[in-house]
């Protein structure tokens, strides 16, 4: 290979690239997200600086179904978001992910800073009931219920909308080849060409349980808030460097 022919590689390894170059499309992407309130302190010591916590101390723990992803393919994935300020600009801050898909963890990581790990979370309907779980290592961590399409958003989409398109935040790390820092950076990115398809609120239940590796139950729960489910369109683009922390 020649200098040319490694830099238009879209990944490692370059004889099979774990993920090609984007942007990415998702075709019926599913959502289910339980709302709660939490320990102030708690998640104050999960944001990172400058971002601050809503004074709520609001987290969102999060289900997405995404059965039909260019160049990931079919899977499912479950964690935790903080929804958060920079400069008194609303953000959402993603805490943790877990997924069960080799190639969105790969391209999440190296492109975004998505924080993702390894597991087995599910999405399905039972009987009357959407029901989420997690497993890690065998052990079950997370599990989520909510009342199936109890209420309908169709009235008032632009609410879905505007919770689709706000402004995400990762954390972004990658040591350099001696260990030390080379990329440490907040970074920021929007999605993009949106189609909702389906909106829901409902009841909704949410326990978690203390995990070394998975540890979804370090935000503790408060208050429940209510369960939102929502399915759509959409793109990911690439991002932009909010705050780099080297500079």
């Amino acid at each position: 290979m020649n200098r040319d022919e490694i830099l238009k590689l879209p990944s490692m390894p370059a004889c099979s690239p774990s993920y090609p170059h984007g942007p990415y499309r998702f075709v019926n992407r599913e959502y289910f997200i339980i709302v709660y309130e939490s320990d102030a302190a708690a998640v104050r010591a999960a944001v990172p600086e400058p971002l601050e916590p809503v004074p709520e101390s609001l987290v969102y723990y999060e289900w997405i179904r995404m059965p039909d992803s260019s160049g990931f393919g079919d899977y499912t994935e479950s964690g935790v978001v903080i929804p958060c300020t920079y400069k008194g600009e609303p953000c959402n801050f993603v805490a943790q992910m877990y997924l069960d898909d080799d190639p969105p963890i790969v391209a999440g990581r190296e492109i975004w800073g998505f924080p993702k790990k390894y597991a087995h979370p599910k999405l399905e309907v039972a009987t009357d009931t959407l029901t989420g779980t997690l497993h890690y290592a065998g052990q079950m961590v997370a599990m989520g219920t909510m009342a199936y399409k109890h209420e309908s958003l169709a009235r008032d989409p632009a609410k879905t909308m505007a919770a689709l398109t706000k402004m995400q935040v990762n954390l972004k790390l990658i040591p350099d080849v001696d260990g030390k820092p080379k990329i440490a950076q907040l970074v920021r990115y929007a999605l993009t060409e949106v189609t909702v398809k389906g909106s829901w609120v409902g009841p909704a239940r949410l326990h978690l349980v203390p995990h070394v590796n998975a540890p979804v139950a370090d935000l503790p729960i408060r208050r429940i808030v209510g369960g939102r489910h929502f399915v759509a369109d959409l793109t990911l683009p690439y991002g932009s460097v909010l705050h780099d922390y080297l500079a």
